[in-house]
């Protein structure tokens, strides 16, 4: 199980707007520049956190983008959902009668993976984007 690198990406974006933006707007070319990630990748990454009301837009020569909430506000959940990245351990729908092996029953190991997946999802749910800052800060003293 792996997120996608559209979300680690994302995520990552995000958490260099967060550090550098001191309430301006921060250009994809200087996240891009600072992370090593595709200008080409994170404008499409940045049109569905858009889309999605996670960032927006700020046009002119000081444009690019802002956060809609504050890091203490945004939870990383929030992030993966704009970009329909939903952690899955278990292969079939929960409410479905038919199993990942497409029997009648769920597998013996369903109920480990479904809590599995309870247990990254709530973790995402309650990591806010102003954790990730704490850590990188603990890091470097």
């Amino acid at each position: 199980m792996k997120l996608n690198t559209k979300s680690r990406y994302a995520v990552m974006a995000l958490a260099d707007m967060a550090v550098f933006s001191r309430n301006n707007a921060v250009s994809l070319r200087d996240i891009s520049l600072r992370q090593g990630i595709s200008l080409l990748y994170l404008e499409q990454i940045f049109l569905r956190l858009k889309k999605n009301n996670v960032v927006k837009s700020v046009r002119g020569i000081n444009g690019g983008y802002i956060l809609v909430k504050s890091p203490k506000d945004l939870k990383i959940s929030d992030i993966l959902l704009a970009l329909d990245q939903k952690v899955k351990t278990v292969g079939c729908k929960k409410e479905s009668k038919k199993s990942c092996n497409g029997k009648s029953t769920k597998c013996i190991t369903h109920h480990f993976w479904d809590e599995l997946d309870i247990y990254i999802n709530s973790f995402f749910e309650n990591k806010k984007l102003s954790d990730l800052l704490k850590i990188e800060r603990q890091e470097y003293k």
